[in-house]
């Protein structure tokens, strides 16, 4: 039996979750790996909860959607209760330390090592800077999933920001150094 990871990503509409998604999925091709994105945001682009299906293979993914996640990436309190159907026995839950409380009342104590409360939002707000919340989450992700290579998920993370980055190059900067610290989160676990 081969590597296969299943993530669930969700957070409001706006949090950046589907950028996430399509970085992650472009890192495990680019890493030799069979990847699939699949982006649910129906009414979700104005205001809504945002979720984004990725699957992770080093052999073919025989289906798009799954039913229990590996990971869970919760971004807002409304994402706590959406995701709630995706998580099984051994998923972990990764989520934004704001919204700790909202876990504590949806479900209790998951165990040591099936829930991670990560202060993303408040290190984007002191250490970086808000617009990159999402690629601290990005960060987290390659560091929990302990799958990737962070020089592909660069190289991704470059093919779908280059643009701005050579608009201004202290956007560089500010995106690596946030993907570095949320891959620090993520090593933590």
């Amino acid at each position: 039996m081969g590597q296969n990871i299943k993530i669930v990503l969700a957070g409001e509409g706006g949090q950046g979750v589907q950028s996430i998604a399509e970085i992650i999925s472009e890192a495990a091709y680019n890493s030799g790996f069979q990847s699939l994105y699949i982006p649910n945001f129906g009414v979700e682009q104005r205001g809504g909860v945002s979720v984004a299906f990725v699957q992770i293979s080093d052999q073919s993914v025989d289906a798009p959607k799954f039913i229990i996640a590996d990971i869970v990436i919760a971004l807002s309190r409304r994402a706590i209760e959406r995701v709630k159907p995706y998580i099984g026995e051994k998923t972990l839950l990764v989520y934004d330390s704001s919204v700790d409380d909202e876990v504590e009342k949806i479900y209790g104590k998951l165990g040591e090592n099936r829930q991670l409360s990560i202060p993303a939002l408040e290190m984007a707000q002191k250490e970086v800077h808000p617009r990159v919340f999402n690629i601290i989450i990005l960060g987290v992700v390659v560091g929990v999933a302990e799958l990737l290579e962070k020089k592909d998920v660069e190289q991704a993370l470059e093919r779908r920001l280059g643009h701005k980055f050579a608009q201004d190059s202290s956007l560089k900067n500010l995106n690596y150094r946030a993907l570095e610290l949320g891959y620090q989160l993520g090593q933590g676990k």
